[in-house]
């Protein structure tokens, strides 16, 4: 069995298979199938083989770009060529990209046609050239892609060529993505093949993906989300992937059902949005993934209800490749709200803060899927391992009677109130079991008598008749009936927008900066 990226076109010869489609609503509708996709890496590799000579084995190729063809295109033919691709967020300011690239040590950096002219790609262009690194344009015009030196304007197309042989090994590291940075400077994780294909392999386990199948990729490509789950492990299944430029609820269902897909994967967020604007007629759904943030009951039971479909949530980070739990399909077993499921192919213990098991506490991990520790940080790597070789997540939780994962908080964002410990994620839960919340995030601030206090920030479904004060007596009143006086939030701030990442995931760090201002101390009087 091939551990190895390029296990993806194995077999896969069957030039009526589509592997990729860039559905109508994209400026470049198109398809591809599996041996054309596998041309178009080839043509690309010999491209950029032509335009950046002497890349060696090791090298990082930072890959800005939205979803497209032209990302999946960079981002095997780096791996296959034994590059590392370092996709990064467009979205990203000058010091972002100055720190990703500095810290990557990116030889070249591929951007979209006409980047340098696009005011919200300068970011990236001047951070380039500050770092040495070398800027490749990639446009697919419907037919073929071209790769132009940003510098020289040099299209390989004008120079001799030569395809560049692909032998990947399992241990090279194809990946390099950074921690979301909630607890501090983001950090970077390696993912070698053989990280990246056991996890796609449990993911086809886990949900039984075949040929058959077609997802509609609506997550960022740029993050192990949308990266793993929703393309590689439905390429390596023989499936289809459909892939918008961006996710837009206007499209997604016409593109949907257009497409012929039968399941998607994406965060709370865009589970709420596609709820606010449901299809005249649902389509068949075989499954529903939820993964990257904690999905509420009620919302759970209101996508079963409205789209007809099973939705299993799971439980996924960077470390691991992705996907560690899942919630199994209904022929498979019972699907729980308010669990992450079973793990599936790695090993989940609760440990506590000297690595013995206990009922609950930290979630350890241990597979094949996991880094072996963060890109030149060996403190943070052998704080993050145990000595049995489990990789602590962080994360709090509790397994059921049936060995589900239920995660109960994060334990850097556990609010300490004079020594009573608070599980942000249950505060969340009741304010989110309100009928008039739409989204809702607790988090701690200090607090000079008890350490710290619990604040939340809300989101409401429909815009508020009432003050803001009135709205966050109301809600205190409502969490009293549900909780101990002492975790009731002791501010509630209402917003119309709440701080997210690129991919949907809420950080209680940038809520609480955005909402409490710590007030300053006062002065001395003379």
């Amino acid at each position: 069995m091939d551990k190895t990226l390029y296990s993806i076109f194995h077999g896969k010869n069957d030039p009526n298979q589509p592997a990729v489609i860039v559905p109508s609503s994209a400026p470049i509708a198109c398809t591809l199938s599996y041996p054309q996709l596998l041309d178009t890496i080839r043509d690309f590799s010999s491209q950029l083989n032509a335009l950046v000579p002497g890349l060696q084995p090791g090298d990082a190729v930072a890959i800005s770009y939205l979803n497209s063809l032209e990302f999946v295109v960079a981002f095997l033919g780096t791996g296959f060529m034994r590059l590392i691709s370092a996709p990064l967020n467009p979205a990203y300011t000058e010091d972002e990209f100055n720190f990703y690239l500095e810290d990557s040590k990116a030889k070249v950096m591929v951007v979209p046609r006409g980047a340098a002219n696009d005011k919200t790609k300068n970011a990236a262009i001047r951070a380039a050239q500050k770092q040495g690194t070398v800027v490749v344009e990639a446009h697919w015009d419907g037919k073929a892609i071209d790769v132009v030196a940003l510098a020289s304007n040099k299209s390989a197309r004008s120079t001799s060529r030569v395809a560049p042989s692909f032998g990947p090994r399992p241990d090279d590291v194809t990946l390099l993505l950074h921690t979301s940075g909630t607890t501090g400077r983001p950090k970077g994780v390696p993912l070698s093949h053989i990280n990246l294909a056991t996890s796609m392999r449990n993911i086809i386990g886990t949900y039984d993906l075949s040929p058959k199948d077609r997802t509609y990729l609506v997550m960022p490509l740029f993050h192990v989300h949308g990266l793993v789950c929703g393309l590689l492990a439905t390429l390596l299944s023989g499936g289809s992937v459909v892939i918008p430029q961006k996710f837009s609820a206007s499209h997604f269902w016409k593109d949907f059902v257009d497409t012929g897909c039968n399941w998607y994967t994406a965060v709370p967020t865009i589970h709420q949005i596609l709820l606010r604007n449901p299809p005249s007629q649902v389509p068949p759904i075989r499954f529903i993934r939820s993964c990257s943030s904690s999905l509420a009951p009620a919302t759970f039971k209101a996508i079963e209800e409205h789209f007809k479909a099973p939705v299993l949530e799971a439980y996924a980070m960077t470390e691991a490749a992705h996907q560690m739990t899942s919630n199994p399909l209904p022929s498979r077993g019972v699907h729980k709200p308010g669990s992450v499921g079973l793990g599936q192919g790695v090993e989940i213990v609760i440990l506590d803060d000297k690595g013995n098991p206990v009922e609950e506490g930290e979630v350890c991990i241990r597979g094949t899927n996991v880094t072996r520790g963060y890109l030149n940080n060996p403190k943070a790597t052998a704080e993050s391992f145990t000595k049995d070789g489990y990789f602590r997540t962080g994360d709090q939780g509790k397994k059921d009677k049936d060995g589900y994962l239920v995660l109960t908080g994060r334990i850097k964002e556990l609010i300490n109130r004079g020594g009573e410990k608070i599980s942000p994620l249950e505060l969340d839960g009741v304010l989110l079991s309100s009928p008039g919340v739409a989204e809702a995030v607790s988090f701690a601030v200090p607090d000079p008598m008890y350490g710290q206090e619990v604040h939340a920030a809300v989101v409401l479904k429909d815009k508020a008749s009432k003050s803001e004060a009135a709205v966050e007596r109301e809600l205190q009143a409502y969490c009293q009936t549900k909780l101990a006086k002492f975790k009731v939030p002791k501010r509630i701030y209402v917003t119309d927008i709440m701080p997210k990442t690129a991919t949907g995931k809420i950080q209680r760090r940038v809520v609480s900066q955005t909402f409490f201002k710590e007030p300053a101390p006062a002065q001395a009087k003379l």
